[in-house]
Order: C-alpha cells, then structure tokens, then sequence
C-alpha cells in the first residue's frame, strides 16, 4: 500500500511540497529546533524520491542510481576533506587539542567506510570475519548514525545561510571571540563586525548595534571596546551603538545585551551575529533565555570551517534533552541489527 502511495507522482509532490514549506516555516519561526535538520534531511530524500516518480522503467533506476553514487561520493569525501582540515589548522593555527578535532573525526569516519566495505565483502562471502562479524557490524552502524545526524547539521547549517529576512531590527548584538595583541579585532571578529555594519545599512530605520564581549586576562582592553571603536571608524554614529563589556561566554553575551534592551523598552526586533558555524548554537542560547532573534553568520575560512562545525555539534550533542534523545534514536536504531547479528 505504501509502495502504490508512493508510485503516484503527484501524491509523492504533495508531500514533498507539504515537508518543504514545513521546513522554511519552522526555519524562520523556531530556527533553533535541531527537529528542523531531521526535517530538511527528511525532505531532501523526499525530493529525490519525487524526481524519480517522473522517470519510468530503466530511466527511473538510472535515476537512483546517479543519485546513490553521488550519496556515496560525498560520504568518500567527507574524511578526506576532514583529513585536509585538520592538517591546514594545525599548520595554520596553534597546535591544542580542539584543533585536532577535524583530523580525529576524519579518520574515525574513514575507518568507519573501510570497515563498512570490509562488511559487506563479508555478506557476499568475499571474505570471512568470523567473530568479529557482528562487532564490525556494530562499529559500522554506531559511525553511521553518528554521520547521519552530523550531516543533518551541516546541511541545515548551509540552509540557514540562505534563508531571506526582512532587514527591520531594533538592535544589532555582536558576539565577540577574542582579541588579537590583547586590543585588536581578529579577522574572525572583524568579519562579524563587518556583517553588523551590513545590516546597519541596509535597514531603514537605523538599529542600535551593542557590540559584546568582556576582557580576558590576556587582553588590554574589552572585546566590547575595541568592536565600539572600529564601529566608529567606519562611519557609525556613536549614539547608534551601546557596548556590552561584562561577559564572557555567548551565554553572558546575550543575558547581558538582553538586560540592556529590557532597559531601553520599544520594539524588540533583534539581529543576531556571529560567525556563520556559531549563529545555530546562538539562536538555541537566546531562545532559553527568552529572546526572539534573527541569526545572521559571518564569513568563515573554508580551511577552518569543519572543525569549528564539529565543536558547535559537539556543543550541541552534550546538551542533555538532545544527549537523551540522540541516545533513544541510537538504540531504537541499533537494536534490530544487532538482535538479527548476534541470533
């Protein structure tokens, strides 16, 4: 019955339609929900399974099987681009332990797809695993649950980039990330500033910015203050801009610049900023704290990008609603495989 439902071209556009305008909806209403990358996750295949519909016979399993390659491919490519991340920041960067993130993770993945290879040489009786069968089996699929819901945040963070807003904010909150000679912007905050700046202009009635970040024990000044400062250099006037000076974590940044905004009373229309891999982690941050906000993401360096993804997943992951969760979408997950391995 599902098969006939899903044989019918114009029911399987139906619902490919119904999921699409389900995920914009949520996306630009409740844009921290990590439902809404299952969603979009969800409504990529169902966009495929529509374009098939309208092929018939040989063409159609021609169709699906272009498809399945390039699924494949980019798995492939995954721990390879990871691999060259990882190398690129340690070269480029200072060597800690964060920054081997991107070159762990892409050879977890890699050996992961190694091991996925070897298993199903094995279910065609290429070669023989003996024992190690079902634990192969089990490290395969623990790497591919883990992938799935790594890529659906990675590809709801590249369609957050591309969501349209309307440019009428109230205030502009910049979320700073440390200084360069302990007074200087880094080209990570000024890259943020710079977007603030953007939508300063193009909105009509001009926004208050509040730039904000604390001074660390390394900086001469408040990552506030030297983001005020730059503001200023480039033409802002200064009666547009409140620094926020006291936090130190995005948390702070936000309770803090909340508390300055509760102040001044009006309209509350906030644009959020921040770099591109961070703005997700902001949106959840501000919703608990009762803020409704339009995240918008900075340029990223395309070498920096997969770690500084990976440690927002992490961020993310360890949360305990979505720790439990995750782990209940595990087991349910895992469970039938294992029962029929170790039968």
């Amino acid at each position: 019955m599902i098969a006939q439902f899903l044989e019918t071209s114009w029911m399987t556009g139906l619902l490919c339609a119904a999921l699409w305008g389900l995920t914009f909806l949520l996306a630009v209403r409740r844009p921290h929900l990590y439902f809404n990358s299952l969603l979009l996750t969800l409504s990529l295949m169902t966009t495929v399974l529509f374009a098939s519909s309208l092929f018939t016979g040989e063409a159609r399993k021609s169709f699906l099987l272009v498809c399945f390659w390039i699924l494949s491919l980019l798995l492939l490519m995954i721990p390879v681009l990871l691999i060259i991340s990882g190398i690129q920041i340690l070269r480029r960067e200072s060597v800690c332990l964060r920054h081997f993130l991107s070159l762990a993770l892409g050879i977890v993945i890699g050996v992961g797809e190694v091991a996925a290879v070897l298993y199903v040489l094995h279910l065609w009786g290429t070669i023989h695993l003996g024992v190690a069968g079902p634990w192969l089996q089990f490290f395969v699929l623990t790497v591919l649950y883990c992938s799935f819901l790594l890529l659906s945040f990675i590809l709801y963070f590249i369609f957050l980039q591309f969501l349209p807003h309307t440019m009428r904010f109230n205030y502009v909150i910049i979320h700073g990330c440390g200084l360069s000679g302990g007074e200087r912007l880094t080209r990570l905050l000024r890259d943020r500033v710079e977007k603030a700046i953007e939508i300063y202009n193009r909105c009509e009635t001009k926004p208050v910015i509040i730039p904000s970040g604390g001074q660390g024990k390394d900086e001469k000044i408040s990552e506030a203050r030297a983001m005020q400062d730059y503001l200023l250099s480039r033409g802002i006037p200064a009666e547009h801009v409140i620094p926020e000076d006291r936090s130190a974590s995005t948390a702070e940044n936000l309770r803090f610049s909340k508390a300055i905004i509760d102040a001044r009373g009006g309209e509350k229309r906030i644009a959020l900023v921040s770099s591109s891999f961070h703005i997700y982690r902001c949106l959840r941050i501000a919703h608990q704290q009762g803020m409704k906000c339009t995240g918008f993401g900075s340029y990223t360096a395309l070498y920096f990008l997969p770690s500084a993804l990976i440690r927002e997943f992490i961020a993310i992951f360890l949360n305990k609603t979505f720790l439990v969760w995750a782990l209940l979408g595990y087991c349910c997950f895992l469970t039938p495989f294992l029962m029929a391995a170790f039968r």
